[in-house]
């Protein structure tokens, strides 16, 4: 007989103060075995980590109620636990990966201090022992240079580090539940294999069952042996994984499995205008030692990038996480210091001071990976999305209020909507609401650091949708930072593929895609079209 570790009954949820209680989810029943994996899709804002948050009871205390249903895990009812005994469970038995691991981590603390506390607090291991099993986890889930990212603080990490020191973090005391959510989302589809295939050997190893959120149906495919699909809070279907792929039954899930990214990139140009250039751009960090500090070594996190990219193109830059691709943008926009040649319609970047710098900040916008993290929780949308303009223009509060009635319009999003605040609004809002801060200025160049990367599919065709007709409307030029090599084919003209901080190959996408020739490309080929 198979032993059941979860099972959640009619489970319904609320938000709201007092008598104004809004229901967003209606009696979801699901249940796990002991070793299996359990896949709940569906897309922002369809209740899945609603659900998920609820297993642990996570959801902010005040606003959130549990209108009707039960929880159970391995015989105990959940929902009448005491914190005290939540403590116990939570990080130990059940291990859980959060969808945004900046608002996770603590930024105060290093990771390794981090992992520490959670071994000392579950299993009681003294510190050494403790360091040394971090940095082993460090390594397992393919960290660089474990030794030293043991002592670096959280925003000292790329986007796809931090979701490893996560998974690292939730793995490292072998819970017999893992609630895993959108675990990888930062990550590159090599490493995203490695990841995968880490959880599936340690589920073998230790009978760990998982829920499993995520909106990225190839990884639902390799990983599942079940799968639940969410819509507006109810469970729409329930299936096993391959006939649910080979035979969907409701129209939703129909319409999740077709809308993967398709569609060619905006037509260019006959006679094409450079807009952004670099030349043997190169980011060292120095590593220190010794009483006085002295340099020792360095992390080449870029070595020698060049590019050159057109008036209405998208350049595609793809590689495994931590191999420089952020890093690079972040040069490109000056918020970082680098060696090499940044030119701007041939006016040379470094060099520049601050007041230099900010005609061409209007012209470089950025859009970032996690929409959460990168608008201000105090600040309405409407002083979010005009924040730029109050910098670099002077304008009556009337005309500031035009604007971005405007812009919210451009990016299909509901004017009326612009009192409200980020966190009141789903993943794929708050990143409409990113891109039309980028696009208020009226920018000629804009960089794309993994733009998508935490939207569900459906969502995301939507967004890539609006980034292609602003680029035709406005004659944007894109730099685009994906692991998803099927967005970068969807939008990008030209791609280049890097490695530790290298070009390892670089070429018009179609031809990339088709014909690549480097042993990491060709990896990174195959891993996305399973």
């Amino acid at each position: 007989m198979t032993e059941q570790v979860l099972n959640i009954e009619a489970l319904s949820v609320g938000f709201g103060r007092n008598n104004d209680i809004e229901q967003v989810t209606h009696q979801v029943s699901l249940s796990i075995n002991k070793g299996e994996t359990l896949a709940l899709v569906g897309e922002s804002g369809s209740g899945k980590s609603v659900t998920a948050n609820s297993v642990l009871k996570l959801l902010p205390k005040g606003s959130s109620h549990y209108l009707e249903g039960k929880i159970t895990f391995d015989g105990i009812d959940i929902l009448s636990c005491s914190e005290r005994q939540l403590r116990g469970i939570r990080g130990g038995r059940i291990g859980m990966i959060f969808q945004e691991p900046m608002v996770s981590l603590n930024p105060l603390h290093k990771i390794g201090k981090q992992l520490v506390e959670t071994l000392a607090i579950h299993r009681g291991m003294r510190q050494k022992k403790a360091e040394q099993l971090a940095i082993s986890w460090l390594e397992k889930v393919g960290i660089r240079y474990p030794e030293v990212k043991i002592n670096a603080y959280p925003h000292e990490l790329s986007g796809g580090e931090r979701q490893r020191v996560m998974i690292a973090m939730a793995l490292i005391n072998e819970p017999e539940l893992l609630i895993a959510d959108e675990p990888t989302t930062a990550l590159d589809v090599s490493v995203q294999a490695q990841i995968l295939d880490l959880l599936k050997d340690l589920q073998r190893e230790f009978g760990m069952a998982m829920l499993f959120i995520t909106h990225d149906l190839s990884i639902v495919r390799r990983i599942a042996d079940r799968v639940a699909v969410m819509q507006d809070g109810r469970l729409v279907e329930v299936g096993e994984c391959h006939s649910l792929f080979a035979n969907p039954t409701h129209p939703y899930t129909q319409l999740l499995i077709n809308s993967d990214p398709r569609g060619e990139p905006v037509a260019c140009e006959a006679n094409p205008h450079p807009i952004l250039s670099a030349e043997q751009l190169r980011v060292w960090f120095p590593i220190t030692g010794g009483i006085f500090k002295r340099v020792v070594s360095h992390i080449k996190a870029v070595t020698d990038m060049g590019f050159t990219l057109n008036r209405g193109e998208s350049i595609g830059l793809v590689g495994e996480s931590g191999s420089g691709k952020s890093t690079t943008g972040m040069a490109i926009l000056k918020l970082v210091h680098s060696e090499g040649s940044i030119r701007y319609e041939e006016q040379e970047l470094q060099g520049l001071d601050r007041q230099a710098m900010l005609p061409f900040r209007s012209k470089m916008q950025v859009v970032f990976q996690d929409p959460f993290s990168a608008l201000n929780p105090r600040m309405s949308v409407a002083q979010v999305i005009g924040e730029g303009l109050r910098v670099h223009q002077e304008l009556s509060e009337q005309e500031m209020e035009s604007m971005i009635v405007e812009v919210m319009k451009e990016v299909d999003l509901d004017p009326e909507s612009r009192h409200r605040y980020p966190n009141e609004f789903s993943g794929g809002q708050r990143q409409r609401i990113a891109i039309a801060r980028a696009l208020i200025l009226k920018p000629e160049f804009i960089l794309l650091d993994e733009p998508t990367s935490s939207l569900d599919r459906t969502v995301q065709a939507q967004v890539l949708d609006l980034l292609k007709s602003l680029q035709r409307k406005y004659g944007l030029s894109y730099l685009f930072i994906s692991h998803d090599l099927n967005v970068v084919k969807s939008l990008c003209h030209y791609t280049i593929v890097m490695k530790q901080g290298e070009i390892v190959e670089q070429g018009r996408t179609v031809r990339l895609f088709s014909q690549p020739t480097h042993p990491y490309t060709q990896e990174l080929v195959s891993l996305s079209s399973f």
